[in-house]
């Protein structure tokens, strides 16, 4: 899609450094050192299905799995978010479609930005952030704008869904600002939801670059037949580079995954580096970024980021079309493209990505195609 070129051109323009002297030749590959890597199990890409609904939302962003039938959400199904409408204006989609493993496409749904139960400060636009809580509670981050430019993006919210697609609430306020990529994990009665955040003074800077990106851990309470409720707002991490960007409307901090030990990951889009936040559920608060695990090489504008089974990092590149296999170490063990002839095809159409169960692959969102595919 056009509104992802953006990202590919930006990548050339910032002249991303190769900090891990890795070559970045088209056809080649990172080979695995030590134990195999999760990524070369897999050499084939199948596309699942369209992401397009009825009402012709374009641009998919989210990606999540799955685990539980509950109401209209059927296990091993996957959700998939769009950001742009049909005229393919950013920050204006309203859909989650669902999407099951043989490739049927069915609407799970359209939020209604007048109906909304609660504050939500400039409408909707859905963005990669999206999760399942326990009790199919769905929450879908929304960054929106009046007309598909970043100059008119507000802070946006989070939405929460019940099993069936119905809007029960929103989190808005508590740090909420610009609501980009999420990840969450659940125990017991409560939920840990980490959220990157990327329009603290982005907009104001009119495309000059802010290190005011950051990550937010909103502590939620669950509850079976309620909507979750907020009951802790943290900033555990602060100082990632953002800023607008006319085709790629935002550029800043993105993709988010919980990994061993708490160690949570951020996916740096615009520095092409991933950080590291050690002790995620328990610190207070932010000490700046965290440490840099890896940066340069295969990767190139990080966007989304999902934690291999192995405990790697998997990150999908906007910049080059490649998804990349990075241990903890911070070793870059693996690259490829993902398409089938092997080239920089599709710089700028990768986003939301999600590890298929039982070490079946990886499923991603190509924008380029408005489909979902499938790396096994």
């Amino acid at each position: 899609m056009p509104a992802r070129k953006g990202i590919a051109a930006a990548a050339t323009a910032a002249g991303i450094v190769t900090a891990l002297g890795l070559a970045l030749s088209p056809a080649a590959s990172a080979q695995p050192a030590g134990p195999p890597s999760y990524l070369s199990h897999f050499s084939k890409i199948t596309t699942i299905a369209s992401t397009v609904p009825h009402n012709g939302d374009v641009n998919p962003y989210g990606v999540f799995i799955v685990r539980q039938s509950i109401g209209r959400l059927h296990a091993g199904s996957v959700l998939v978010s769009n950001f742009n409408n049909k005229k393919n204006l950013q920050g204006t989609g309203k859909t989650i479609v669902q999407i099951s493993p043989r490739g049927h496409q069915s609407l799970f749904a359209q939020v209604n930005p007048r109906t909304l139960p609660g504050s939500c400060p400039g409408g909707v636009g859905l963005t990669t952030a999206l999760e399942v809580l326990p009790g199919g509670w769905v929450v879908v981050g929304s960054t929106p704008s009046r007309n598909g430019m970043a100059a008119t993006a507000k802070a946006g919210c989070l939405i929460v869904l019940n099993s069936r697609g119905q809007v029960k609430e929103t989190i808005s306020g508590n740090g909420i600002n610009g609501p980009w990529d999420s990840t969450a994990v659940a125990r017991g009665r409560s939920a840990a939801l980490f959220v990157t955040n990327v329009l603290n003074g982005t907009v104001a800077a009119k495309g000059k670059v802010v290190n005011r990106g950051y990550v937010q851990r909103l502590t939620l309470r669950l509850r079976r037949f309620a909507p979750p409720t907020l009951t802790g707002s943290v900033t555990i991490a602060f100082g990632y580079s953002q800023r607008t960007d006319p085709a790629a409307f935002v550029l800043g901090p993105t993709g988010l995954g919980l990994g061993r030990h708490g160690r949570l990951y951020v996916a740096s889009t615009l520095t092409s580096r991933i950080f590291a936040i050690p002790n995620a559920l328990t610190r207070p608060g932010s000490s700046g970024p965290g440490f840099v695990v890896t940066m340069g090489g295969f990767l190139r504008m990080p966007l989304g980021l999902a934690i291999a089974p192995n405990g790697n990092v998997l990150t999908v590149n906007g910049g080059n079309g490649r998804i990349v296999e990075t241990t903890p170490a911070g070793r870059q063990v693996f690259s490829r493209f993902l398409n089938s002839t092997g080239s920089p095809r599709g710089a700028g159409a990768l986003f939301g990505l999600a590890v298929r169960p039982g070490r079946g692959g990886v499923y991603f969102v190509d924008d380029d195609m408005n489909a979902l595919r499938l790396l096994h």
